[in-house]
């Protein structure tokens, strides 16, 4: 998937300016406040808004979201349990890695990164096809590690990271061919949705220039991908800016400047100040 660029962002909130930055981690399985979608921890996420905005929503930046909605259509033709080669080979390393240090293992991240080692030899480059084999290692996963808690022994976490893995491996083949009967279809609805979301005040939301379908709860998904993956959005702000008026949750509304001429794209006066809470947001466009 495309990488986007780091761009320099102010998160407006109630009461301070906070910096956004990404986190780097491991690979992480779908976000369900987020429409299911697979988000890698280290991903780059953005809030874009307008023309900007609309010019991303086109078929290659719509093939992770359509994946994941795809990955449900298809569920039902290909369940496929793992093979007991698969989960004692998995067992045993996931346990050695493990047992290392407990405190840090992820039954999720440790199952998506076993799983997707298929999605090169599955795929190579074929991005509908790598779309649909990450969802179906996200979905396999979050299923398996949901129940486990992270206080359970290393060999409990490890059973579900393995089976969740291998669960998924066993049903690729079915999915990817599954799946790719329908991306046309589903990347057409999505474009119309994607455009439509741009339009809105709050913008829509792409992380590694996938476009996220967050529907109508865009701040719900932000502060699932700040408390899941320790990432903050770029470009997002609990307040929006229209016809020269700055308005936010915090009530009461301000006069916004905007200087269109700097060469960086849109720049927001540094001096804004709203009843209850003052923010600043700067963004520039790479």
């Amino acid at each position: 998937m495309p990488v986007l660029h780091k761009l320099f962002s102010l998160t407006l909130t109630t009461s301070a300016l906070a910096l956004s930055y990404a986190a780097p981690q491991t690979a992480r399985a779908g976000i369900e406040a987020c429409g299911d979608i697979h988000v890698e921890a280290e991903a780059s996420c953005r809030v874009e808004v307008e023309g900007g905005c609309t010019a991303l929503c086109e078929p290659p930046r719509l093939e992770a979201q359509c994946a994941a909605e795809l990955y449900a259509d298809c569920e039902g033709q290909c369940s496929a349990s793992a093979s007991v080669d698969c989960t004692a080979s998995c067992q045993s390393d996931c346990v050695a890695s493990c047992e290392v240090d407990p405190g840090s293992f992820d039954c999720s991240a440790s199952c998506n990164a076993d799983c997707q080692g298929s999605c090169d030899a599955q795929c190579g480059g074929d991005s509908e096809c790598r779309a649909s084999c990450e969802a179906t290692c996200s979905a396999g996963c979050d299923s398996r590690c949901s129940g486990t808690p992270p206080s359970a022994a290393c060999e409990a976490r490890c059973e579900a990271s393995c089976e969740g893995s291998c669960d998924a491996q066993a049903s690729l083949d079915c999915q990817v061919d599954c799946q790719a009967g329908g991306f046309v279809d589903c990347e057409a609805d999505l474009q119309g949705g994607c455009e439509a979301q741009c339009q809105r005040p709050e913008g829509a939301l792409f992380c590694d220039g996938q476009y996220v379908d967050a529907g109508n709860n865009l701040r719900e998904c932000v502060a699932a991908l700040e408390a899941q993956l320790d990432i903050e959005v770029e470009g997002y702000a609990e307040g929006s800016c229209a016809g020269g008026q700055c308005s936010g949750e915090a009530g009461g509304s301000v006069s916004c400047a905007v200087d269109r001429g700097s060469e960086s794209g849109w720049a927001w006066g540094a001096g804004l100040f709203i009843l209850g809470f003052a923010g600043l947001t700067r963004r520039r466009l790479a």
